[in-house]
């Protein structure tokens, strides 16, 4: 090396120690051809995704996001109800936000012959289910808003005994997630408007926010099945069921899509479904579409 460094400047470079992006850059550089290097860099990650049906894998996965500074990611699903093999794409939200809400209640047993000295919590549980109508009117709300009642347990069976505890569990669901946090605040309120001196505690699980999709990744879709013949259709509304790839697109723009299995094909989650590998070969082609834009 110094017998080289006598002769001329000599430039030590580190290969091996950078990364693949890092090294196509550093060679563009020699060549006096930075911004050609950058043309040449098309980054692509394929994401295998965990805990999908609890909303959890996407919370974790979503580092990727940043980490790697995605710029736009995609993701399909099959669906049954559609066409089979067939794309079908919407705009903006593609799936309710939703989650799980349990309302716990504790107040003060007392023998069932003498209630006046207990706290029953049923009577503040039946006024929060009985508030829910108003809250998810149409009227009062921009778009589709859900409040499912998913349990209610109050008490034991002992017919001696004056209930002191019971839990109230909700699946809230929205189409839009600013309209399902109205909604969660307001059972909230009532809940402890009503709390005729309980203990009340709220816990939250199973969180999925919209699943919104950008429109200018949506219409990469519609051009690629374009180019490749693929059988494409608009998704007339979005489906109520919640998906987490929203987590991502909170993050970067993208576009989640589904291809059909057939529209009297079961359910997903059903006995009678079999995922139908032939959809496969759509999603392939599809992904290698968008890679190629």
């Amino acid at each position: 090396m110094k017998t080289l460094e006598q002769i001329a400047p000599v430039l030590t470079i580190p290969w091996g120690q950078l990364d693949n992006l890092e090294e196509i850059r550093l060679l563009g550089t020699l060549q006096g051809r930075t911004q050609q290097a950058e043309e040449w860099i098309n980054n692509i990650f394929f994401l295998f995704q965990h805990a999908e049906e609890t909303g959890d894998g996407a919370v974790e996965c979503a580092v990727l996001i940043e980490e790697k500074k995605i710029d736009e990611i995609f993701g399909w699903h099959n669906m049954s109800g559609i066409k089979e093999n067939t794309v079908y794409v919407i705009n903006g939200t593609a799936q309710y936000a939703s989650k799980g809400m349990s309302i716990y209640m504790e107040g003060v047993p007392s023998h069932a012959n003498e209630p006046e000295n207990g706290i029953n919590p049923a009577f503040a549980i039946a006024k929060i289910i009985d508030s829910i109508p108003s809250f998810i009117d149409s009227t009062a709300n921009k778009g589709n808003v859900l409040c499912t009642v998913v349990q209610v347990d109050i008490g034991e069976k002992a017919f001696g005994v004056n209930a002191s505890k019971g839990t109230l569990r909700l699946t809230i669901r929205a189409l839009y997630e600013e309209e399902m946090g109205k909604l969660q605040q307001k059972l909230e309120n009532v809940a402890q408007a009503e709390k005729y001196w309980l203990k009340i505690r709220f816990e939250y699980q199973d969180e999925f926010p919209e699943t919104a999709n950008h429109e200018e990744s949506s219409d990469k879709i519609r051009q690629v099945c374009a180019e490749k013949n693929i059988p494409m259709l608009e998704l007339k509304e979005a489906f109520r069921a919640s998906e987490d790839f929203g987590h991502y697109t909170k993050l970067t723009k993208g576009s989640y899509c589904y291809i059909g299995n057939g529209e009297d094909y079961p359910n997903i989650h059903t006995f009678e479904y079999d995922f139908k590998d032939d959809l496969i070969v759509t999603g392939v082609e599809l992904f290698k579409g968008l890679a190629e834009l």
